[in-house]
């Protein structure tokens, strides 16, 4: 059915509606013009952005996507969507500092923003939307169809508005594999809060670090551990160095890891489908090594992110939603129930790092694409995150921050560099204003 749609076009939609995956829930919640819940992912090309092009490849890939085309509405018992049968927001040059709030009032009722500047397409979502894997599916058929209007030769090879392996699935994939019995699996201990001289109101300091993907690689290996284990040990690491100047703590610092979910339960949805887990270091004494910081980094990894203890994770929170007893309760209730929770756990986290793992893209378009970068917001308590994707053998590792002090971020790319990998920094000059 998905094939056929996808060379016949979409002649009519009907309105339909749907309920929130059970991720999205949370975020309507807790929303607000500081905590965003946005994130962005961007491509980079090899000449300057045409607005005109741009604009018109969105509208031409949007209607394809139930997932964006919507509206979300509030409900008696639970926010839902809502089929959106205005246009397509307006394709605007960037002129903001990234993931801002997204006000869907002025945005055609839509939950999702696309902007550019120069060579670069940004793609910002609401979380309640999908997670970064679903919102890539969504950027490369806009970057497609984009370069497909920009070089019209693209299109003598393309019967097709989509790519046949992209997924229209918007399956909530949460409720289709969670287990009945699941009981709570994870405990909420405060965590290192990173503290510092804000940045006024809705700025970022935003780092990019570029670093060749076979030298890490090749470290880690040495380490004896995953590429994600040893970038999550060298940002804790730098965090008990820097911040906490190798002195014990009362508290661990803790690294929230959201785990795409998709691998392990053989799921193509383009919702949100991600458990979270957490690297932990306690520091209990003086001048740990760095050896010692990331085997207990990369211990605390390997006891969560398998199949059961995802399972786990996410089907305590789906029999949550499923109690009926939950479901009967107004909206109102749930929200300020649901409000409590998330500041009690917000204070068990010291950061969030996420890795969006490899971006693959057709072979035809490799030579129009330049790079890709993820940027996360900050959320209640969390004053620096990292976000990590790779293209071209290249990994950029991105640190978004709302303080001033970047002695953090500084110590995590020296280390790198002391363990021999190339590493170049791009950032957007907030540091040095």
């Amino acid at each position: 059915m998905k094939k056929k749609m996808l060379k016949t076009g979409i002649k009519h939609r009907e309105l339909r509606w749907d309920k929130l995956d059970n991720t999205a829930n949370l975020f309507p919640v807790i929303v607000s013009e500081t905590v965003s819940n946005v994130f962005r992912i961007s491509v980079t090309l090899k000449e300057d952005i045409d607005e005109e092009l741009l604009q018109k490849a969105l509208n031409k890939v949007l209607p394809y996507f139930d997932v964006f085309k919507s509206r979300m509405k509030k409900g008696i018992f639970w926010y839902y969507f809502e089929t959106n049968r205005k246009p397509a927001p307006k394709v605007m040059p960037e002129n903001t500092y990234p993931c801002l709030y997204i006000n869907p009032y002025t945005n055609n009722e839509y939950q999702f923003r696309v902007t550019y500047f120069e060579k670069r397409i940004n793609l910002e979502v609401f979380h309640v939307l999908t997670d970064g894997n679903g919102a890539f599916t969504f950027l490369k058929e806009i970057t497609y169809q984009y370069l497909r209007f920009k070089y019209p030769e693209l299109m003598e090879n393309s019967n097709d508005i989509l790519q046949s392996e992209t997924s229209l699935d918007r399956e909530d994939s949460y409720l289709k594999n969670y287990k009945k019995s699941a009981k709570k699996t994870y405990k909420t201990e405060k965590a290192v809060i990173i503290k510092g001289e804000k940045l006024p109101v809705n700025h970022f300091g935003i780092i990019h670090g570029y670093i060749d993907l076979p030298q890490i690689k090749a470290v880690a290996k040495k380490y004896g551990v995953t590429i994600n284990q040893y970038l999550l040990g060298v940002f804790v690491w730098s965090v008990y160095r820097e911040y906490l100047g190798g002195m014990p703590s009362e508290n661990p610092i803790s690294a929230c890891v959201p785990v795409n979910l998709r691998p392990y339960f053989n799921s193509d949805t383009t919702k949100n489908f991600f458990a979270v887990v957490s690297a932990v270091f306690k520091p209990t004494k003086d001048n740990y090594t760095f050896e010692e910081v990331l085997e207990e980094v990369a211990k605390s990894l390997s006891n969560q992110i398998n199949k059961e203890n995802l399972e786990k994770i996410f089907s305590y929170n789906v029999s949550n939603e499923k109690n009926w007893v939950v479901r009967a309760i107004p909206l109102f209730v749930k929200n300020i129930a649901m409000k409590f929770v998330y500041k009690t756990s917000a204070r068990a986290n010291t950061t969030t790092i996420t890795n969006l793992g490899i971006v693959n893209v057709v072979d035809e378009y490799r030579d129009y694409i330049d790079k890709f970068h993820t940027v996360l917001s900050m959320s209640k308590g969390q004053n620096i995150k990292g976000s990590v994707c790779t293209f071209n053998d290249v990994l950029v590792f991105t640190f978004s921050s709302a303080i001033r002090e970047n002695f953090v971020q500084k110590a995590f790319f020296r280390k790198l560099v002391e363990d021999g990998i190339n590493v170049s920094i791009e950032s957007n000059g907030v540091y040095y204003e």
